[in-house]
Order: structure tokens, then C-alpha cells, then sequence
């Protein structure tokens, strides 16, 4: 029983130190493997994951009027009376300009369409067959135009959703109702436009916008400008890791550059990109990677 005891004892004395002796082994033999990686290059890398994102075609607009006409005299004769005043709403049939003449049956000038008078003829004027009476313009709806262009018109369709800022700063969203099948040949670009319901004719003929096109989705990834890399051809791109352990440059194709940062397409939807060292590697090099 004793025996027993003291065996035990000495178990107890010999496993720490056995298992210590075993321990500093392995340490230094993880010592010489780490001797033997010194070589590589280390880069830090994040994984990255594509994300739906909705791309836009950004133009400059402006907004046009569906109708603007010179209203005209049928007969000659002084202007007695006019039926309203320049910036006025004046309904379909209405009298724009009455003439005292002969031919009563012609004596009254009236408006083709519902509009706003932009210009109209003071009374005591004297109206010659065929002179302007007054402009009237439409303005509801109104339309907004830009010019796409020819690199982008293939992503452009009839009926997809758009967004005006106005240059009042006013916000409106509306659909693509246009879309040109020849381009211009002064600036090569495609007409687009889109009709803006205006009841009340807060829209003038001529105001500036800016037209966001929504185009369709796609997954992309978000990533920092300080991350891009040129290669020897010239081409835009960032480094990548293959198989755990190599450099890889991959080009990408830039959808928009944000406040945020900036979106890309062209790689794959789950990839560990070099966020830091990525200039220091050349392709199909062995680095270690530390990944935040």
C-alpha cells in the first residue's frame, strides 16, 4: 500500500515534467516553422460580401412643355378687349382677344387649349389677318428630357422608375415614358424623357434637373478608393486571395462612387480582398494573410 502510494507520488512529479519536456518540443518546433515563413510577405485582408445593390444612371434634364403656340388672328382690326393677362391660366375656348370689325362672326380670338398665357396683345392695338394674338403654353403634363449615353442606352427601357431634383431643389418621382432609337449625331447620345403630371403648373417650361435613372439591380460589393490598384496593362482593379495564400489582381467594373465609399462589380460575391500591403504583392504570390 505504501508502494502504491509513493508510485503515485511519483507519477504525480514525473507527468508535469514529461508533459513540459513535450511542450518545449513542440514550442520550438513551432519556433522553426515560424523561422521558416519569415519570408513571406504579410498583408491584412477582409472577406467581403456582394450585396443587392440598385445601380443609377445619372443625367442632367431639363423640362419641356407639351404644347406652346401663337395664337393668331383671323381677320383684321383693332383689339378692344382682352380676355385675360400675361402668366394667367385660361381655359379651352375662352376668349383671348376681341377685335372690333366688320366680320362678327370672326370678331373673337379664342385659346385652343387650357394653358398659361405667356404673351398676349394689349387693347388699342390694331391685329393684322394672321398676326399673334397670344402665346399660350401647356403645362400639364410636362416632360422632362436627357441625353443617355450610347455606352449606357442598352440598360435603358420604357417604364423604369426615375427621380428629378429640381434645381429649386423640389423632389419628383416618375417613370421613363421615352427612350430614343437614334442617337444624336452631334453629341452621341439617346433621348430620353419622362411625362410629369403638373396640375398646377408649379413646373415651368426650361427648369433644370437632375434625373436619376433606376436601373436594373445587381450585386455588388462596397469598397475604399484607397484599395485600387492599376496592373501593367492599365486596367482598374484590387488584389484578391486564391486558396487561402496567394495574390491574385482582379479587375472590377465601378458602379458608383459614394459618400461611402465605392461600389464594384466583377469579382466574386464572397472574396477575401488585401485591404492593406495589396501594392507590395505581385500576382500568384505566397503572403500571409491577417484578416480583420
Amino acid at each position: 500500500m505504501k508502494l502504491t502510494k509513493n508510485i503515485r507520488i511519483s507519477l504525480y512529479i514525473l507527468i508535469p515534467i514529461f508533459l513540459w519536456m513535450i511542450s518545449g518540443l513542440f514550442k520550438n518546433e513551432n519556433i522553426d516553422e515560424k523561422i521558416e515563413t519569415t519570408d513571406l510577405f504579410s498583408v491584412q485582408t477582409s472577406i467581403s460580401y456582394a450585396v443587392e445593390y440598385q445601380p443609377l444612371i445619372k443625367l442632367k434634364a431639363t423640362s419641356y412643355s407639351e404644347t406652346k403656340v401663337d395664337v393668331k388672328a383671323k381677320t383684321s382690326g383693332e383689339v378692344v378687349k382682352i380676355g385675360s393677362i400675361q402668366g394667367n391660366l385660361i381655359k379651352k375656348d375662352e376668349v383671348l382677344c376681341s377685335l372690333g370689325v366688320v366680320e362678327l362672326n370672326r370678331t373673337e380670338v379664342k385659346a385652343p387649349f387650357t394653358g398659361y398665357i405667356e404673351r398676349i396683345i394689349k387693347p388699342g392695338n390694331f391685329l393684322e389677318r394672321g398676326q399673334v394674338c397670344a402665346t399660350i403654353i401647356k403645362l400639364d403634363p410636362i416632360s422632362f428630357f436627357a441625353g443617355v449615353p450610347e455606352y449606357d442606352i442598352n440598360k435603358v427601357r420604357v417604364n423604369q422608375k426615375i427621380n428629378l431634383e429640381l434645381v429649386t431643389g423640389d423632389k419628383i418621382a416618375g417613370n421613363l415614358t421615352f427612350v430614343s432609337k437614334s442617337a444624336s449625331p452631334d453629341t452621341r447620345t439617346f433621348r430620353v424623357g419622362s411625362m410629369i403630371k403638373n396640375p398646377d403648373g408649379f413646373i415651368k417650361d426650361g427648369l433644370t434637373a437632375n434625373m436619376s435613372i433606376e436601373i436594373d439591380k445587381v450585386k455588388a460589393h462596397k469598397i475604399s478608393p484607397s484599395i485600387l490598384l492599376l496592373n501593367d496593362e492599365g486596367k482598374l482593379g484590387i488584389r484578391i486571395i486564391k486558396q487561402d495564400k496567394f495574390a491574385e489582381f482582379i479587375e472590377i467594373i465601378i458602379l458608383e462612387d459614394s459618400e461611402e465609399g465605392l461600389w464594384v462589380t466583377g469579382i466574386p460575391e464572397t472574396v477575401e480582398i488585401i485591404i492593406q500591403g495589396q501594392g507590395f504583392v505581385e500576382d500568384g504570390q505566397e503572403v500571409i494573410t491577417n484578416r480583420i
